[in-house]
């Protein structure tokens, strides 16, 4: 399940969340979206766990949570359409 992960603290990496994700279960991928210009954190990422109910616990247990001064908002990605280029 692809997890998103938003109103993190600017000084969030995506080792924290990784570290925050792994009490819950195996986390395969684990980012921080950064500017590209500045490289300054746009304070959202995404997570990714294979193993679904693992992932459910996770975004239940984290939804609201203060982490490193910032209550976070986690929720079940969706999926972004395809651009079709013409």
């Amino acid at each position: 399940m692809k997890i998103f992960v938003a109103k993190l603290s600017p000084k969030t990496t995506a080792e924290d969340v990784r570290k925050l994700f792994e009490r819950y279960g195996k986390v395969t991928v684990s980012k921080v979206i950064a500017d590209h210009e500045t490289k300054r954190s746009k304070c959202y990422g995404f997570v990714e766990m294979p193993v679904e109910n693992e992932a459910y616990v996770a975004v239940v247990e984290t939804d609201n949570m203060d982490f490193m001064g910032s209550v976070i908002d986690v929720k079940k990605s969706k999926p972004q359409p395809i651009a079709v280029k013409k």
